[in-house]
């Protein structure tokens, strides 16, 4: 029994790092392969300044650039098929993506050696072909924005369902094998003590790993989103500061003609009315004007992204609580506002005055996102009203209360003394794992010295009280499931 049990340990073990293996390899990839979407759009850029701009010395500038972008997206498309142990790429593993590199409709391949070579032959091109009507800066515009982009965005979504299924496939084999310790350990409990010590030791570690691993892949992926956003919003912004000077000086020397000559040919003045042109140049500026909001608005998105996705280091960091909250409604959005026949779910935020908290900023924005994740999935199956309150209280100047309520359903009692146990779930098989409340009971309670706890009754909703310590001191209360009647939050009741 004994050797099972040490053989069930090593290969829990090596699993464990095989999950770390393989998130380090697919990281890599789906980095290299989000970089090629960026060298497309940056090459993009750089031919439209090549081509633009008249002065000499300014063309050498973009030109060697626009060859040291393609030398680099040729490094990383050999990197992506043929692998490179530097960079921690394998290579081609997959049929699927094999198929999407070589094989028709994609020829990803083709496509992207046909960009390279545009790229190459608008270089080499005379200072008479450098033109808008130039054959090769059209193709680039247009490969870089429709066809070409879409094709790598669908090689990047392959990547991304494929580590996901891997790293799904690795975390069932680590819960199998922790459900074979666990028996083991319970048969065995009477014979070895130190076996239930052991025990105790692997479930922790398994909630660390599983929630590392969640908050690695996902702060990957939404840099990852963050950085592909700004590519786009950038390229907007630098054309649109061409856009505003091209529309003044057209605009300028439309009013000069006007005034020149006030009385234009029939012809003229019938095209001015039937185009609205007094109207056109008084709007047109405006138009520009809303362009540049919407950009300013992705970009307060993306920066909300990054806040979210920040990952934390040794040590405790100053962070701002509602900041955090903020972010995670941001990242949140598309769930909470409403689509088709779903109306919605309204956040009511009562936030008081507080100072900032020295805590882990990264694990604090995923015990928020499960809290907010799970009163969603109820109220979601619910008619409206659906309403969740987020209040905030600083408390004797000692620690921060963060209460997030919603006027769900609500659950038993029964079901509310399980809710922070290690794989308990009332989602259906598929929905959920069981793991988000306890890896949150761990971050507030262990890691932060802080308490959380649960207030919920059939038909009356359900509260997630949150308490920290604001320097991160351990005088915060840090039992277990805190109840409620001796808390005396009563002041600020949902």
């Amino acid at each position: 029994m004994v050797f099972e049990e040490i053989y069930m340990v090593q290969a829990y073990i090596e699993n464990r790092e095989e999950i770390q293996r393989n998130r380090e390899i697919n990281g890599a990839t789906i980095n290299i392969s989000g970089r090629q979407r960026m060298l497309l759009q940056r090459t993009a850029l750089f031919c439209f300044r090549f081509v633009y701009d008249r002065d000499e010395n300014d063309r050498r500038i973009w030109r060697n650039r626009l060859i040291d972008t393609i030398n680099l997206m040729e490094k990383s498309h050999q990197a992506l098929i043929y692998g490179d142990p530097r960079m921690n790429l394998p290579g081609i593993t997959s049929e699927a993506i094999r198929n999407m590199y070589f094989e028709a409709p994609m020829m990803a391949d083709y496509h992207i050696r046909e960009y390279i070579g545009a790229v190459e032959n608008l270089i080499q091109s005379s200072v008479a072909e450098l033109t808008p009507d130039n054959h090769y800066f059209n193709y680039i515009q247009n490969a870089a924005s429709y066809e070409l982009l879409d094709i790598l965005d669908e090689l990047v979504s392959e990547y991304e369902k494929e580590s996901d299924t891997q790293l799904e496939r690795l975390y069932g084999q680590q819960e199998a094998l922790y459900r074979q310790i666990a028996n083991a350990a319970a048969v065995a409990q009477a014979q070895n003590q130190q076996l239930a010590k052991l025990m105790s030791d692997l479930k922790q570690s398994q909630l660390q790993v599983i929630h590392a691993e969640k908050m690695s892949s996902l702060g990957q992926l939404l840099a990852g989103v963050a950085h592909e956003i700004n590519n786009p919003v950038n390229f907007i912004c630098s054309n649109l500061i061409f856009a505003r000077q091209y529309a003044q000086e057209l605009i300028g020397i439309l009013n000069l003609y006007t005034q020149e000559y006030p009385t234009p040919p029939l012809d003229i003045q019938n095209e001015a009315n039937a185009i609205e042109l007094e109207f056109l140049v008084q709007d047109f500026p405006k138009l520009l004007d809303s362009m540049k909001l919407g950009t300013n608005r992705i970009t307060n998105i993306v920066k909300a992204i990054k806040n979210f996705s920040r990952l934390d280091g040794v040590d405790l960091q100053i962070a701002d609580i509602h900041e955090s909250l903020d972010s995670t409604l941001v990242i949140l959005q598309h769930r909470l506002k409403a689509k088709g026949e779903f109306s919605g779910i309204e956040i009511v935020k009562e936030y008081d005055k507080l100072p900032p908290v020295y805590c882990y900023p990264g694990q604090l924005n995923q015990v928020f996102m499960n809290i907010l994740s799970n009163a969603i999935d109820v109220l979601e199956t619910q008619p409206a009203p659906r309403i969740i309150t987020i209040r905030t209280k600083l408390k004797q100047n000692r620690s921060v209360a963060i209460a997030i309520c919603d006027n769900g359903l609500g659950m038993t009692e029964q079901v509310r003394a399980k809710i922070f146990d290690p794989f308990f779930t009332t989602k259906p098989i598929g929905k959920g794992t069981g793991l988000g409340l306890s890896i949150s009971y761990n971050i507030i309670v262990e890691k932060h010295q802080g308490s959380i706890w649960c207030v919920s009754e059939p038909g009356k909703g359900t509260e997630f009280w949150i308490e920290l310590p604001i320097e991160g001191e351990s005088h915060s209360l840090n039992s277990a499931i805190i109840p409620e009647t001796k808390i005396g939050f009563s002041e600020i009741p949902c």
